[in-house]
């Protein structure tokens, strides 16, 4: 990548500098809002106003993040050192008010906004689901009517959760609704579990939205999941994970759990897997520390993310190197 890639993202030694030690940021990257020269930008989105149920998200990314620390810089799988490679850095937490979902929106649009504005890869460590709202709304202003990649054990495309339209079970019927989700390169991944109606999921369909259920994967395998998720989740596209797509063996500290959901290494494969895609921007969310026995949920949260930045090598062209910015994927 150039005679220069080492020094990318100014990670500390882990033999000189014990992980235990400092200032918990993301993988240790270093804590800046200067984005000159930056590709990649972690940005917490600590809110869980929109919960349903079990609360604590809101603690999810000082979670992760603390995790995080045990990340390092080689990944053999993808035999690549996107820390070297790519310049990433920890931005810091947008200011979510945590009494107004409406003031929550605006912080995020506007963290997220000064990302994008700068050509940065927004990453995205949540908070309840009702965060990918906001994010949607910001990346359709650069790019667009977005596509999506969504995995979840819940649908999310509910209208009305408690008598109000915005919560952590309706993102995505917003963002349909409000133009800046294409239905049609919509792909959901792990539905499962009991619903409140019968007709949800085809209220999801009648969105245009592809659901490939928990079954469904099981049934098909991961390369035809994700041969059927490229077919989908064309052009632009975001991807979101709500951790309760894990079954709650691999992911037991999160709002809303459901058995029967994949293990962590199907997740990890199916998350590797979406290097083909034009990628804009990432979440994870739903870690719910309060439940989270032993970091299982966080350490799972911390290593998604972590492959999918890993995704991104080769992907992006790295700023700061004179060549003239980063092209499309």
């Amino acid at each position: 990548m150039g005679s220069d890639a080492a020094s990318r993202s100014d990670l500390p030694d882990g033999h000189v500098v014990p992980r235990f030690a400092g200032i918990s940021t993301f993988a240790r990257l270093p804590h800046t809002r200067d984005l000159t020269d930056v590709d990649v930008a972690v940005i917490g989105l600590p809110f869980d106003g929109g919960t349903s149920y079990r609360p604590g998200a809101r603690f999810g990314p000082q979670s992760i993040r603390a995790v995080s620390t045990l990340l390092r810089g080689f990944n053999p799988v993808q035999s690549v050192e996107p820390f070297s490679e790519l310049r990433v850095v920890d931005w810091g937490d947008a200011a979510t008010s945590p009494v107004s979902i409406e003031d929550a929106f605006g912080a995020i649009e506007d963290a997220v906004g000064t990302v994008l504005a700068a050509n940065v890869f927004p990453l995205l460590l949540g908070g309840d689901h009702s965060v990918s709202l906001p994010v949607l709304r910001t990346l359709a202003a650069k790019y667009g009517p977005v596509g999506l990649v969504h995995f979840d054990a819940h649908p999310d495309t509910w209208d009305v959760h408690f008598g109000r339209k915005y919560t952590h079970a309706t993102p995505f019927r917003r963002a349909i609704e409000e133009g800046v989700l294409d239905g049609r390169r919509y792909v959901q991944i792990g539905i499962r579990g009991s619903l409140p109606k019968r007709s949800d999921l085809d209220d999801a369909r009648a969105l245009g939205v592809t659901i490939l259920s928990a079954d469904d994967v099981y049934r098909m395998g991961i390369e035809a999941t994700l041969g059927r998720i490229c077919e989908v989740a064309t052009g632009s596209v975001y991807v979101s994970v709500d951790v309760d797509v894990c079954d709650p063996a691999f992911a037991p500290g999160t709002g809303t759990p459901e058995v029967g959901g994949f293990t962590s290494r199907e997740m990890l494969a199916m998350v590797r897997g979406l290097a083909p895609l034009e990628l804009v921007g990432f979440d994870v969310v739903e870690v719910s520390p309060p439940y989270d026995h032993g970091e299982i949920t966080a350490i799972l949260a911390a290593n998604l993310a972590y492959e999918l930045l890993s995704s991104l090598v080769g992907r992006l062209a790295p700023q700061g190197r004179g060549d003239g910015g980063r092209p499309a994927v």
